[in-house]
């Protein structure tokens, strides 16, 4: 539950996350653009999070 522990697991496999949620979105013109999907980031990190914390 220690704020900074969670942060050190997160920084820990956030290459990774983003490897995951890592997507090819396209333009207003139809460019492809490879991005990180910062939605579907986010809620990885919170699952993340809700498992670390409920581990006890």
């Amino acid at each position: 539950g220690d704020s900074q522990a969670v942060d050190q697991v997160l920084r820990y496999y956030e290459g990774y996350i983003n490897k995951l949620c890592t997507r090819t979105l396209y333009d207003s013109n139809g460019q492809p653009r490879v991005r990180v999907d910062e939605y579907m980031k986010r809620r990885l990190e919170i699952k993340l999070i809700h498992s670390i914390v409920s581990m006890n």
